[in-house]
C-alpha cells in the first residue's frame, strides 16, 4: 500500500503526520523530497517609477570637452 501525503514545513522546522489506520506501523517509511522551487515570471513593466534618467543625460560631458 501507498500513501503520500503534501506538507509545508513551517519556521519551527515541526510537522505533523496523519497517517491511515490501513497502514500498519511496522511497515511506515517516511521519505523527504524538496519541492521543486516555483521560477518567476517576469512582468512587464514591473519596475515602473522606479529609475529617473537626468533631463541632461544626453548633454556633453566637461571631461571630454578636449576630444570633441
Amino acid at each position: 500500500m501507498s500513501y503520500t501525503q503534501t506538507l509545508v514545513v513551517p519556521a519551527d522546522r515541526r510537522i505533523t503526520l496523519e497517517v491511515p489506520v490501513q497502514i500498519p506501523t511496522r511497515t511506515v517509511t517516511i521519505t523527504f523530497t524538496p519541492a521543486e522551487e516555483q521560477k518567476k515570471v517576469p512582468v512587464f513593466g514591473c519596475a515602473k517609477g522606479q529609475f529617473r534618467i537626468a533631463d541632461d543625460f544626453d548633454a556633453p560631458l566637461d571631461d571630454f570637452k578636449d576630444y570633441m
